[in-house]
């Protein structure tokens, strides 16, 4: 079965078709990921519209919008990362102390000084060791 990267590497290089042979056909469908493929071709400006074009139609099935992306945009290097969220220091102490949500967690964060910070911190520390490694 192809993974991610062979589909990516299949639409944006080498145009060749990884959903033609029909031993395989039905372990590569399975495996392609129309959603994560239209987001990493949209951070590119000449394959936006492709990308959204198969949001829109994302009630085709995975060959089709293969074969629209394969057929449709020019061989060309398209690299991006993913986008990870930024990890926020004391975030999930506070959102454990008062029981908030991501959002509100973010806003107190703000209001809060170090010295409330380490209060909150001490009493969320439940004890124990540290496994050896």
């Amino acid at each position: 079965m192809a993974d991610l990267s062979d589909y990516l590497n299949s639409i944006n290089f080498s145009k060749q078709s990884l959903m033609e042979d029909l031993s395989t056909l039905e372990e590569n469908e399975k495996g392609y990921l129309p959603y994560v493929v239209n987001r990493l071709l949209s951070n590119f400006p000449d394959s936006i519209f492709p990308a959204n074009q198969m949001n829109i139609h994302s009630h085709l099935d995975k060959r089709m919008q293969y074969d629209f992306l394969l057929h449709t945009l020019r061989s060309r290097k398209r690299f991006s990362k993913f986008q990870k969220p930024e990890e926020i220091e004391n975030l999930q102490n506070v959102k454990d102390y008062f029981g908030y949500s991501e959002r509100k967690a973010r806003e107190a964060l703000r209001i809060l000084t170090p010295e409330n910070l380490e209060y909150i911190k001490q009493k969320l520390y439940v004890g124990g060791r540290a496994a050896k490694k």
